[in-house]
């Protein structure tokens, strides 16, 4: 019975919103996720790197070609609806790299409130929000970004590191305490970004954390 309502609801979203592939703008039929052109450029295996303090992190995709685009256009040019369409393949990673492994919940890593109300949205917010409803786990805001930084992308890749110190602090320690984490962001570059989120949740004594994004940057 849930398969057919779900085919019913995907016959009526074709007929109501035009579904674009992610990677390439393509129009695509409601039930995919993205074109068979692009689908032929998918990694087979998900990629793996750590984040700063040995934190390990999945990806489905580099930060190249029509990924890197899908990236842009969902972050820039006000297509966050494409969060759905690219957490499939996150959470393709995910099962894949962490199979042997329970969380208890999923976070994202937070956005200053100034850089929210200029953009509209996290778009780590969305991703996660995503992937935990397809995972059927809980999603929870855990940090806030307390302090607005310069941004990772702008700066050398040895200042990093130094840039996000101090900018994150736990909402509720009693939230975080003992709970397995899985974080979520967009990119993962230097991974400095996802190990200080990482070192202030372990300072509230969580259990194990371990992250993912949707692209990895394999070249600094």
């Amino acid at each position: 019975m849930t398969h057919f309502i779900d085919k019913i609801y995907s016959r009526i979203k074709g007929f109501l919103f035009t579904v674009r592939c992610p990677y390439c703008g393509k129009v695509i039929e409601p039930n995919k996720k993205c074109c068979d052109k692009c689908k032929k450029e998918f990694p087979k295996f998900p990629l793996v790197r750590y984040a700063t303090g040995g934190y390990i992190c999945t990806s489905p995709f580099p930060y190249d070609g029509i990924f890197r685009r899908a990236v842009l256009n969902f972050k820039f040019h006000n297509c966050g609806a494409y969060a759905e369409l690219l957490s499939y393949e996150m959470v393709r990673a995910i099962k894949d790299v962490y199979s042997n492994k329970e969380f208890d919940i999923v976070t994202c890593v937070p956005m200053h409130k100034d850089t929210l109300k200029e953009r509209g949205f996290n778009q780590a917010e969305l991703l996660a929000q995503e992937c935990a409803a397809l995972l059927g786990m809980e999603y929870g805001n855990l940090l806030v970004k307390t302090k607005k930084n310069k941004t990772q992308h702008s700066i050398k890749a040895a200042e990093r590191a130094k840039n996000v110190i101090g900018v994150y602090s736990p909402i509720d320690k009693n939230l975080i305490k003992g709970k397995r984490i899985l974080i979520i962001d967009d990119i993962i570059t230097t991974g400095s970004t996802l190990g200080e989120c990482a070192r202030i949740l372990n300072k509230c004594k969580c259990g194990e954390i371990c992250c993912c994004t949707l692209c990895t940057s394999l070249l600094l």
